[in-house]
């Protein structure tokens, strides 16, 4: 998969430990999870309700007990139903300098010879014990968790190759990578410039394609119309800046590329069921 301009631009973890632990529920800001990609792999547990999974343009539903795995580069994206899910993001490198058996096992994983499946359905009582360590250790933060959770990942590795859950390699072809391509093109120019008036045209320029077949093309990959997901994003972007500024809810709306403020609240509602300062007063818990 080429690595386009598009990725998520956070650190995750630290240097020494470069992991880190998200636990996501309805009020949490960035409950819908967005298209995005980014260099480093994921792991995903779902603990209640279900979720709407996209990888590339594999789409799945996991349920409660489900494990997701998600390859470093993959332009990954989901939509949530009464669901409360758990992720670890971390770097595959930083797990390869332990030993030499480790490093030769996590290469190939790494590689492009193997895929590790997407969705670890039904996880298994192993498989589970193994993610619950990780998960827990990672959420506590006690005193020599690290050593913990490395173990547990090396375990996780040990267990999927041991029992086969992965599949040999088989190459994107041409025309399926340049529709993902494409499709990182539209979402970077979303991502880089929500805040601004963007047209219909400006997504299908984009994408190199004329509007109507766009609209076709962006439906298909992503279940929304091109407009929808815009203001979708925008929404998205406006909870997280309402959960962690002091700015009012006119110059969030604002910053969102909304013009109108009563535009921005009936968007609001449209996609949260509440308004902005319905919202604010809802305390971020799970």
């Amino acid at each position: 998969m080429k690595y386009i301009k598009y990725r998520e631009a956070k650190e995750h973890g630290t240097f020494e430990f470069p992991m880190e632990f998200y636990h996501v529920g309805p009020a949490h800001p960035r409950y819908e999870m967005s298209y995005h990609w980014h260099i480093e792999y994921e792991i995903i547990r779902i603990l209640k309700g279900e979720f709407l999974m996209t990888i590339g343009e594999e789409e799945f539903t996991a349920k409660a007990g489900d494990i997701i795995f998600i390859k470093g580069g993959l332009l990954h994206g989901g939509i949530p139903k009464n669901c409360l899910y758990e992720c670890i993001v971390f770097n595959l490198d930083s797990l390869m300098t332990a030993t030499p058996a480790g490093e030769r096992l996590l290469k190939k994983v790494s590689s492009d010879s193997i895929d590790i499946n997407n969705h670890l359905s039904p996880a298994g009582k192993e498989l589970s014990r193994i993610t619950d360590r990780m998960f827990g250790h990672m959420k506590t933060r006690a005193e020599g968790h690290e050593l913990t959770v490395i173990g547990a990942f090396y375990e996780f590795f040990g267990y999927i190759l041991e029992h086969g859950w992965y599949r040999e390699a088989q190459s994107i072809s041409a025309k399926d990578g340049l529709r993902i391509e494409h499709l990182k093109n539209v979402i970077a120019t979303i991502e880089d410039h929500y805040d601004e008036c963007i047209t219909l045209d400006d997504l299908a320029r984009a994408a190199g394609m004329n509007s109507k077949y766009f609209c076709r093309y962006f439906r298909e990959m992503t279940h929304r119309t091109p407009i929808d997901y815009l203001n979708y994003y925008r929404i998205e972007q406006a909870c997280f800046k309402l959960a962690t500024s002091n700015d009012s809810v006119s110059e969030i709306g604002m910053s969102c590329g909304f013009n109108d403020e009563s535009y921005f609240i009936k968007t609001f509602k449209k996609y949260k069921g509440v308004t902005p300062k319905k919202y604010l007063s809802t305390p971020l818990t799970n």
